[in-house]
């Protein structure tokens, strides 16, 4: 049997967050780890499909680290 979903309010009685077990929140946890590896998968593919030549991972970072400032 499924505990019914509690949420937290603010003084207006707006809910402002969920309060869910530690089994369902690792679970998620799980499945948003799964979704990252399957975009990173689908991404890789994508990036051969398209005959995108690789570069050292060392100047990937670089140009992520540029892109961030």
């Amino acid at each position: 049997m499924k505990a019914p979903t509690q949420f937290l309010t603010n003084e207006k009685g707006e809910k402002i967050a969920v309060v869910i077990s530690i089994e369902e929140y690792e679970r998620l946890l799980e499945e948003l780890e799964d979704l990252e590896d399957l975009q990173a998968v689908r991404e890789y593919e994508q990036a051969k499909a398209a005959g995108e030549v690789p570069i050292p991972l060392e100047q990937a970072l670089a140009e992520i680290r540029r892109n961030r400032k």
